[in-house]
């Protein structure tokens, strides 16, 4: 890998594990200083800020003060802010007749309002700039039904337009705004489906298998770089082909 973002600076939310640890891992390894943050799974995101570099943030998706005050000190340390990722996601699955409204809060809570804390915070330093870049990373679930996801799926699918409004009020300032849309991904949150629901949909993916992590990170990557910088406002579905096959 070269040293394409070499002397950047990029925030990654829910950056200890999976996907996140993904674009944690390659941010850096193309030469970035890269600040993420986590809610719990202390031992991961130590042992990820070791073994790259990059430096580990505990910050709840929830706290919007939390958030403002990391964003000031990254920017302080830091000298300036280039890209946000906003990658942190929780689910919590129940049938709606079910689902209580906590259930329902907190997933949107954190999902889609948590990403617009991040963005909100990150939108002076990058104006003030002049340059910059926000990828904001979604789910199939924001853009077909999923039974028992009324929550995940409307944060997801919030996250989706949430992107195409802020890209308009950004792109005349130079800071690009775009949305991910990984399909069935190997990480722990599809580690815990029922063996027969994951295998369901593999059968439904035209390439018969799970995406990477990886493959979502070099898309992420990809859109934060200089090669990407006439894409504005677009949502980038990487699914090995599932929502093709179901349209």
């Amino acid at each position: 890998m070269t040293d394409e973002f070499k002397e950047q600076i990029v925030i990654v939310t829910g950056g200890s594990r999976g996907i996140g640890s993904a674009v944690v891992r390659r941010f850096a390894a193309l030469g970035a200083k890269v600040f993420f943050t986590y809610r719990q799974h202390e031992e991961a995101a130590t042992a990820l800020a070791a073994s790259c570099g990059a430096e580990k943030i505990q910050c709840p998706q929830s706290d919007g003060a939390a958030i403002d005050d990391a964003v000031a000190r990254v920017a302080q340390q830091a000298g300036r802010i280039d890209v946000l990722v906003n990658n942190a996601g929780i689910t919590s699955d129940q049938f709606l007749m079910f689902m209580t409204a906590d259930d329902w809060q907190r997933v949107l809570d954190t999902n889609l309002t948590g990403a617009f804390r991040w963005a909100k915070a990150v939108t002076r330093p990058m104006l003030m700039a002049r340059r910059g870049a926000v990828i904001n990373v979604s789910s199939i679930s924001g853009l077909v039904g999923v039974a028992g996801q009324t929550n995940y799926s409307a944060s997801k699918g919030g996250l989706i337009a949430f992107s195409r409004s802020l890209a308009a009020e950004l792109a005349p300032k130079n800071v690009r705004v775009n949305c991910v849309v990984p399909g069935f991904i190997e990480t722990d949150m599809t580690a815990k489906m029922p063996r027969d629901i994951k295998r369901a949909n593999i059968d439904r993916t035209p390439l018969k298998r799970l995406g990477k992590p990886d493959e979502i990170a070099a898309v992420i990557t990809f859109l934060a770089s200089a090669d990407a910088s006439f894409i504005v406002g677009q949502t980038i579905v990487v699914d090995g082909g599932l929502t093709a096959a179901a349209s």
